[in-house]
């Protein structure tokens, strides 16, 4: 089978001389260093993704994916708005009144804060499915004049409190009795806990929103009129729409890139900044290649020279170097590719086994939101990783492979 010259020899040149086996070490170490680099950026990129969906999961399931308020704080004939904006645009999927608020609340002597929300259950389902997400008694249980509120995983926990117990609610407004200025509180039954991450359940009460009207005194407005789509992350072009041909001016729509935008930003700007981090790893392997193939054109001198005394080219010569070159780096990427997408579809299942072996927990819910390591393999990564690595593969392959070029045939054999 016919072969070009540059890619034969370059392919044999892959081993040196067996008094030079020195140099087949430092080719094979190149190998591994850019198998390893590549397996390693991949994984990491996977979990990356992982911890990015996982988050966005979570914090967007307990917030609105666009929410429209109006001048002066209070909303007021939300049906006829919500009728209005659904009718207007098919993007919307329903509507649900939201009064919010904080407040302390009180159980015995436990005490914590809490952001309040007073949410109808017939609608909410269509905006925010926390009703999915019960551990405890339903969402429906919230009815008007019963009193009743539902509390986070975490901030039932921290009262000290279950379903069934009465807790106080203290809000930060005063009543003027004849005894001088009081709080404003009122005692509510829990009905029902719910779990959806660490930041919420350690935060959020919801009740009935014609009881927070009551208890905030907000007569028949609303705090905020929250919208569902279809694909929550077409909601900033909702707001858009919205803000600039639906809504009068004194309504203004807000998004949940406009309440989370920060936070984010420095998710993707962690995730790139570790891409760039952890390409030093495959940099540091394609210098150990760059050192192998320069002892290879010293170890090739008088080869080379032969060669350049029977006919080949400068242009030849360069090839037949790069192709060595190349052929580690494909090799490399190639087990490392493979290699990181294994590891990358196991890795949650990986972590798992190690923490029930060792009993450890690499992660506190309190501060990642997750009590585990999640993967999301995105092969779009995979293909920017492999490029990166083969473009700097060929990069490493220049100077020597010109080096090669520039060897004189007379000078190469005067010794030999």
């Amino acid at each position: 089978m016919y072969r070009p010259l540059p890619l034969f020899i370059g392919l044999r040149y892959l081993r040196a001389k067996k008094k030079n086996q020195f140099i087949s070490i430092i080719s094979g170490i190149s190998f591994v260093g850019i198998a390893l680099g590549v397996a390693v950026l991949i994984t990491v990129m996977s979990v990356m993704n992982g911890f990015d969906e996982q988050i966005k999961d979570r914090i967007l399931m307990m917030v609105p994916p666009v929410k429209v308020y109006q001048a002066g704080g209070k909303l007021y004939d939300w049906q006829a708005l919500s009728q209005h904006l659904q009718e207007k645009d098919k993007r919307i999927t329903g509507a649900a009144p939201i009064i919010e608020g904080q407040a302390l609340l009180s159980m015995g002597g436990s005490n914590a804060f809490a952001a309040i929300q007073g949410i109808d259950p017939k609608y909410e389902d269509s905006v925010v499915p926390v009703g999915q997400h019960m551990v405890e008694g339903r969402l429906s249980q919230l009815k008007t004049g019963e009193f009743n509120i539902v509390l986070g995983k975490y901030l039932a926990q921290s009262l000290g409190v279950k379903v069934g117990d009465k807790i106080t609610v203290i809000i930060p407004q005063a009543n003027l009795t004849p005894a001088g200025l009081m709080p404003r509180l009122k005692q509510f039954k829990v009905s029902g806990i719910f779990s959806v991450s660490y930041q919420y359940d350690s935060y959020y009460a919801l009740i009935n929103i014609n009881d927070a009207a009551k208890l905030f005194q907000m007569g028949d407005s609303v705090t905020a009129l929250q919208l569902g789509v279809k694909d929550i992350y077409q909601a900033p072009f909702l707001k858009e729409t919205l803000n600039t041909q639906l809504l009068p001016s004194f309504y203004v729509a807000r998004d949940w890139t406009d309440e989370n935008k920060s936070f984010f930003q420095a998710l993707q700007m962690e995730k790139t900044m570790m891409f760039f981090i952890l390409l030093l790893i495959i940099a540091v392997a394609i210098f150990n290649l760059l050192s192998s193939l320069v002892m290879v054109v010293t170890d090739k001198r008088a080869d080379i020279a032969i060669l350049r005394t029977l006919g080949m080219s400068s242009r030849q010569i360069i090839m037949t170097f790069i192709i060595q070159g190349l052929a580690i780096g494909i090799i490399g990427i190639l087990i490392g590719v493979g290699l990181g997408v294994l590891l990358s579809l196991n890795a949650t299942e990986i972590v798992n086994w190690i923490q029930n072996v060792f009993g450890v927990q690499f992660l506190s819910p309190s501060v990642y939101q997750i009590d585990f390591i999640p993967s999301k393999l995105d092969y779009l990564d995979v293909i920017k990783v492999g490029i990166a690595a083969l473009t700097l593969s060929f990069l490493a392959t220049l100077y020597p492979a010109w080096s090669a070029s520039r060897v004189q045939p007379v000078e190469a054999l005067r010794y030999e």
